[in-house]
């Protein structure tokens, strides 16, 4: 009887599954960082090159 308290209980919490939702929450937050910011790092020296390139001339 005490095995199926310990699986009924396992059964009804909810801190894993609520750990994993963060986690991928996390993942996906990450990713999305990571690709604005290199997108922003790539325009931002194209601009100045453009800048350089006027100068120079």
């Amino acid at each position: 009887m005490n095995a199926m308290n310990k699986v009924r209980r396992f059964l009804a919490n909810e801190d894993g599954p609520t750990a994993v939702e963060y986690a991928v929450m996390l993942a996906l937050i990450l990713v999305a960082c990571i690709a604005i910011v290199s997108n922003l790092g790539t325009t931002a020296n194209s601009t100045f090159n453009a800048t350089n390139s006027s100068m120079a001339s």
